[in-house]
């Protein structure tokens, strides 16, 4: 008979302390979160370490960063926790009319500024009590918020992927693709937007960390061709506003032009090159799909792209 470990002796305080720590990376944050002490983490850290024969976490700078084995166990006790949570929460069922949660939304504002309006007043109806945060999200490469919603940053994320791992669940809610942003009266809107002049223009592009390059330029250099990019700036709305009161281009998704450009005096005109459609996502864990109110926020996600989201006319 194999030797198994009596669960009389595991705390599941220690697993939610284990999914507090990899969400935080940081020690001090985790207690916080968790309304303990320091010092109450470290102890339970401990615990965990012999439990479990591995380190977990390791000093950071910074904070902590996880173990092979603790990544490799975030997955299997985010799902336990989550199945804990239904039975316990299943005493009180998740009622939209009532309930006064707040859930995070994640993506770059390009998307939300679209999604949101759309978004909002169904909620607003249906689930009058409910608050939506939203956070801020432009990674590079995208792939990168997968670790932002394993560690449960935000509930459902929004962002431009072709695919997404098995361990999540996602919607396309619609495909996305970009337009050289100008100002309405910039001579590019009216004499023409060909690849030499498009190249012999100044441009901005938009980059959480101030990188001066981005696609554009990659498809650009396969060409064997480059641009000048004289301002980088963190979101497409600040790239809206600074591109109303220069000369420069920006290359910005069309349903963010077409529906706020107006209120800018910026028109978007197609690229000059071929680029490829992207699909925007809405996704989640499987595990945390579990939580009949995470699913109700996705389903709602999936209601607005049914309906339909608007579809820039041609320029």
């Amino acid at each position: 008979m194999l030797n198994e470990t009596p669960l009389s002796r595991v705390d599941l305080n220690l697993l939610v302390l284990f999914e507090a720590v990899l969400s935080e990376r940081h020690v001090g944050r985790a207690a916080e979160r968790m309304k303990v002490s320091p010092s109450a983490i470290s102890h339970g850290l401990r615990r965990l370490r012999d439990m479990l024969r591995d380190p977990l976490f390791l000093k950071h700078p910074k904070g902590v960063v996880p173990t092979e084995r603790a990544l490799d166990l975030a997955e299997p006790i985010a799902r336990i926790l989550g199945e804990t949570r239904k039975i316990v929460a299943a005493a009180t069922p998740f009622d939209p009319k009532t309930s006064r949660r707040r859930f995070t939304l994640g993506g770059p504002d390009a998307i939300t500024a679209v999604g949101l309006p759309l978004l909002l007043p169904r909620i607003r109806k249906a689930a009058p009590g409910i608050d939506i945060g939203f956070r801020q999200i432009q990674t590079n490469p995208w792939e990168l918020i997968f670790d932002i919603i394993d560690a449960r940053e935000v509930d459902v994320a929004l962002a431009p992927l072709e695919s997404v791992p098995a361990r999540f669940t996602s919607r396309v809610l619609f495909e996305e693709k970009f337009v050289v942003a100008m100002r309405r009266d910039h001579a590019l809107a009216r004499n023409g937007l060909t690849l030499k002049r498009y190249c012999e223009a100044h441009h901005l592009v938009v980059s959480p960390i101030g990188d001066p390059s981005g696609n554009v330029d990659r498809l650009l250099a396969a060409k064997g061709l480059s641009r000048r990019v004289v301002l980088a700036v963190p979101n497409f709305m600040l790239a809206l506003a600074a591109i109303a009161e220069t000369d420069l281009l920006g290359a910005l998704p069309s349903r963010l032009v077409a529906i706020y450009g107006p209120r800018f005096g910026v028109v978007g005109r197609p690229t000059p090159f071929a680029t490829k459609p992207d699909k925007i996502r809405a996704v989640a864990p499987k595990v945390a799909l579990m939580d009949d109110g995470i699913a109700w926020l996705f389903d709602e996600l999936a209601a607005v792209s049914a309906k339909g989201f608007p579809v820039p006319a041609s320029p």
